[in-house]
């Protein structure tokens, strides 16, 4: 059964009411784990989980299930129109308006049917060659290779009827010396076949190589070269603290009272484009919201935040298709297709020469937002973090642990790459949902440190 007719079915058999929803979500996955250039773990799944939404007074009550008979969706139902009146009779009537009209979603070229294979020979293939491109330098390779195809349909009372399947892939490479130096690459793209295993296990490799004693630095601000995947992860990170509308409504995000502001330096364009090509596009959003682009930062001033229906009638807005859950996730909305336009560097070469003294960040890794009202977030580098002098990279750098606001690194941007990459963080641990960020490669003249980092 077509994951839509499915929804549809489920619509039907939940209880009438003030409105409902139906959410179908489907997904087949291969994962591929290895450590010490072996194989260590592989994962086959498929899933398909139906979740029923019931408005209730101005509240929402959510249950899921993966029954597919009519007596489970039925149950499911009554199950979440139990949780909304529960909350109606605690909290009175409630402020979520119902659930968005019906919208017409544009196609994209988000999926791929080689990919939706899921072929194991290809990953399999994928590690053989990680592991000799590795093994050709004397190091050990370990990572992750994973696939996947992800169907999600969306029915509702309010006339939504909409399907779409996506397919994404990525490959994680950490290349890793008998001394112990490391290097990383990683790629993430909709087809698998575009994941370059030697390319990215080479270029893993060269960080890994990298001779010298690590130096140290003290605490303190240093100009800084960033990587695509660790401006890509600080994106992320803006996401949840400046763009968040349930924050912005509510007084808590990094914008609020700022927005038709500059707060960010002149060269930097930042925004939610599902449409960009190389993206990882959805076609609508957990409510049945068409996406469409949203300019979040332009030259520099902040243009906008995004919304669920929830947060938008909070704001007296409109939902921008950014919803994660039917009636809103607890932790509000995000953008899910971040783009960062490039600049007119060259590469990472040409951000350096300027640099007298500073550091090069290739990831960052257990990244944390400390204060949201600040974009205030705390991160570590790993895998390749080196001295810049005299603009060359000269030798290895301990890890430090970065502290500053996301805001101000791109207030202090000076230059980006003309080239852009995909990043994400491509490992789940629940749920998949495949996101990413267009990002470049930047220099910030100043980036605060607040100490060295022990390896964990």
């Amino acid at each position: 059964m077509r994951a839509l007719d499915l929804a549809e079915l489920a619509l039907a058999a939940a209880p009438a009411g003030d409105g409902g929803l139906a959410l179908v979500r489907r997904e087949r996955s291969l994962v591929l784990r290895y450590a010490r250039s072996r194989p260590t773990q592989a994962t086959a799944i498929d899933d398909l989980t139906i979740e029923l939404a019931v408005l209730r007074e101005g509240h929402v009550g959510r249950a899921s299930t993966n029954a597919l008979d009519l007596d489970s969706l039925a149950a499911c139902g009554r199950s979440a129109a139990a949780a909304a009146e529960a909350a109606a009779r605690a909290g009175g009537v409630g402020t979520f308006p119902g659930f968005p009209a019906a919208g017409k979603a544009r196609g994209h070229d988000g999926h791929d049917p080689e990919t939706a294979a899921l072929h194991p020979e290809r990953g399999g293939a994928a590690l053989a060659a990680a592991f000799a491109a590795a093994e050709r330098s004397g190091l050990e390779a370990h990572g992750i290779w994973t696939a996947a195809e992800e169907e999600t349909a969306v029915a509702s009372s309010a006339g939504a009827s909409l399907g779409d399947r996506i397919t994404d892939a990525f490959m994680k490479v950490v290349c890793i010396a008998p001394g112990g130096r490391s290097g990383y690459a990683a790629a993430t793209a909709v087809a698998a076949r575009d994941l370059d295993a030697p390319v990215l296990a080479e270029r893993a490799a060269r960080k890994a190589e990298v001779q010298g004693e690590p130096a140290s630095l003290d605490p303190g601000e240093y100009p800084v070269v960033l990587e695509a995947h660790a401006v890509g992860w600080l994106m992320e990170l803006l996401g949840v603290t400046a763009f968040n509308g349930l924050a912005h409504a509510e007084g808590r995000g990094a914008l609020t009272g700022r927005l038709g502001t500059r707060v960010v330096a002149a060269c930097v364009n930042l925004a939610d484009s599902p449409r960009f090509p190389g993206t990882l596009p959805r076609a609508f959003d957990a409510e049945g919201t068409p996406k469409a682009p949203r300019p979040l930062l332009e030259d520099g001033v902040a243009r906008a935040v995004v919304y669920d229906t929830h947060s938008a009638a909070l704001a007296g807005e409109a939902s921008t298709g950014h919803a994660l859950a039917p009636g809103g996730s607890p932790g509000g909305p995000l953008p899910t297709n971040l783009v960062l336009a490039g600049g007119g560097a060259k590469d990472e070469a040409e951000l350096s020469r300027p640099i007298e003294r500073g550091v090069y960040v290739t990831r960052l890794w257990y990244a944390n937002v400390v204060r949201p009202h600040e974009s205030l977030v705390t991160a570590v580098t790993r895998d390749g973090t080196f001295l810049i002098e005299d603009g060359e990279i000269t030798r290895p750098l301990l890890d430090l642990r970065l502290t500053d606001s996301v805001l101000g690194i791109l207030a202090r941007t000076q230059a980006l790459t003309g080239s852009t990459a995909l990043t994400s963080d491509g490992e789940f641990y629940g749920r998949r949902f495949a996101m990413g960020t267009v990002a470049p490669a930047l220099r910030a003249s100043a980036v605060r440190f607040t100490g060295s980092a022990a390896r964990v």
